[in-house]
């Protein structure tokens, strides 16, 4: 029998989440944005859960779009940091993909190439990592008209939206308006996932949700089930060893963690070579038996342990949710002084992702 660690994917929580953005964005559109294997949930699957419902899709690379065109996705695709050399500009041609533009290189590129691929223009609101100034732009979009481009809109990327308290998103929403008043023709884009929670943020004509998809809250201090988002990601392992303690005993690497009771520990079949993060400490929460427990010690790369002290008749064998529709993953990343985004995106490759329904729920 295989190792029982999986990571069971919810298309339906999916979709769920995917309907409540297109509830907040209003007249905008959402584009799913799928990069990063679908944030670790498996970039096809995603799309095609998500392919009766969104007008769009947004990826990083390249190499992300082929694979959703090789897998016969036909809706439109956005390369959200457009192409890293000239020559795949023809190919994006040929695969009918949209290509946004940041760079003084790359718009050489452009004028390198006889590719006519349709083209976004990235703007710098502030956040100072990629695009073009207002003062760039007036001379950028009739260059671009003149060589034949077919230039479908502007974009740009807010810096601190997850924060209710700050009004920087204003402050780059004013930039951005100032920045692409002169063509009202083209669409406009700026809502990252946080930007759908921020109350009279404009969202213009297509938003961009992502993390939001897969159940995590983007706003610092909440959990996805507080906005209303379900898990869409169950990593859950089993018990593979369980153990009492005298007081005095440790557990793990480093004698990190020592019992001072009698205590019940339980060793469960994941780690940090699973992408589990090794800087979750003593307290981090798991679910065992319908009841939170608590992960104690080191994590090792292929185990960690946990106590199971209030869970009587736990043994050897029960399913273990480390985070999902019981235990958030906003909250393990807060235990481990990180973000849910690079929880999910960090699963590692030997974790079988699997739909919901194809093994047994957590549960005993």
């Amino acid at each position: 029998m295989p190792r029982q660690t999986f990571a069971v994917i919810d298309t339906e929580a999916l979709r769920h989440n995917y309907r409540m953005a297109c509830e907040l964005a209003g007249t905008a559109k959402p584009m799913a944005v799928i990069k990063a294997d679908g944030y670790g949930h498996g970039l096809v699957r995603v799309a095609r859960a998500l392919a009766g419902d969104a007008g769009r899709f947004a990826v990083a690379c390249l190499e992300e779009a082929e694979l959703l065109r090789a897998a016969g996705l036909e809706q439109p695709v956005l390369l959200l940091q457009g192409v890293h050399e000239a020559a795949d500009l023809s190919r994006c041609e040929t695969l009918g993909l949209e290509v946004a533009i940041h760079s003084h290189q790359q718009l050489q590129w452009l004028a390198d190439t006889d590719a006519r691929p349709v083209l976004w223009l990235k703007v710098n609101s502030g956040m100072n990592r990629l695009g073009f100034t207002a003062a760039e732009l007036s001379a950028i979009v009739p260059g671009l008209a003149d060589a034949g481009f077919t230039l479908r809109g502007m974009m740009t990327h807010f810096a601190c939206a997850d924060d209710a308290a700050s009004e920087r998103s204003l402050s780059q929403t004013r930039v951005f308006e100032a920045a692409t008043a002169a063509w009202p023709g083209l669409w406009r884009s700026v809502g990252n996932s946080a930007a759908h929670f921020r109350p009279g943020q404009p969202l213009y004509d297509w938003s961009r949700p992502g993390i939001m998809l897969y159940g995590s809250s983007p706003m610092i201090g909440q959990q996805g089930p507080e906005a209303g988002l379900k898990a869409v990601m169950t990593l859950q392992s089993r018990l593979i060893s369980v153990r009492t303690l005298a007081p005095g005993d440790t557990v793990g690497y480093g004698d990190s963690w020592r019992a001072d009771a009698p205590a019940v520990m339980g060793m469960v079949s994941i780690g940090y070579g699973d992408g589990y993060p090794r800087h979750a400490g003593t307290g981090t929460p798991v679910w065992v038996r319908g009841q939170r427990a608590r992960l104690i010690g080191r994590v090792s790369m292929d185990m960690l342990a946990v106590d199971l002290t209030a869970i009587p008749g736990a043994e050897a064998g029960d399913m273990v949710e480390l985070w999902g529709a019981n235990i958030s993953v906003d909250e393990v990343a807060v235990h481990a002084g990180t973000i849910s985004y690079e929880l999910l995106t960090g699963v590692t490759a030997r974790v079988p992702r699997l739909e919901a329904g194809t093994v047994a729920a957590v549960s005993r």
